[in-house]
């Protein structure tokens, strides 16, 4: 009995030390993956571009300035002569609505207290703001990858939407850091 019980201890030890067989690499053509992704938001790009071009043609009363990031804009109320537009880590208050380029509210009359530049805030709004002046309101249309893009704010803004903001920044308090 015990010669058995030494045999079954070496055999057990002896099968139980193997280790799993080493799985192969799969070959993956990631590039390829990548071009279809590329393709896919080139595409979406074409659409928005086009859609976007439609509301500025539909509009010919509205003086469209396309901004240097990929966004577009006129002023509803633009003041001449105030110099001052918000600057990294001024505290900003100002007001906004947000819809869908089909005119369908999302967002209405949201007012937000911001430190620019320090807080979280969609890209294109961020670079709206410092567009603007003290009392100034200005509609921006921004493609959805200046908006929020695929993951969408996960409430009322889904995946790839394009929006409307009419933004009206009331106060700057300058910071002297």
């Amino acid at each position: 009995m015990k010669n058995l019980l030494i045999v079954f201890t070496i055999a057990l030890l002896c099968f139980s030390c193997k280790s799993p067989e080493a799985r192969m690499p799969e070959s993956v053509q990631s590039g390829s993956f990548l071009k279809a992704s590329a393709e896919r938001n080139k595409k979406l790009n074409e659409h928005e571009h086009k859609q976007i071009q439609d509301i500025i043609k539909s509009n010919p009363n509205r003086d469209y300035i396309a901004s240097e990031s990929g966004f577009w804009y006129y002023y509803n109320t633009k003041m001449e002569r105030d110099t001052i537009q918000p600057k990294f880590g001024n505290v900003i208050n100002f007001t906004f609505d947000v819809s869908n380029l089909e005119g369908d509210e999302i967002y209405a009359n949201t007012n937000k207290t911001y430190v620019m530049d320090k807080e979280e805030l969609f890209t294109g709004l961020r670079e709206g703001l410092k567009l603007l002046k003290p009392t100034e309101t200005a509609t921006f249309i921004f493609p959805s990858q200046k908006a929020f893009g695929y993951y969408g704010d996960e409430y009322k803004i889904g995946t790839n939407v394009p929006l409307i903001c009419e933004v009206t920044l009331n106060t700057i308090i300058q910071k002297n850091d």
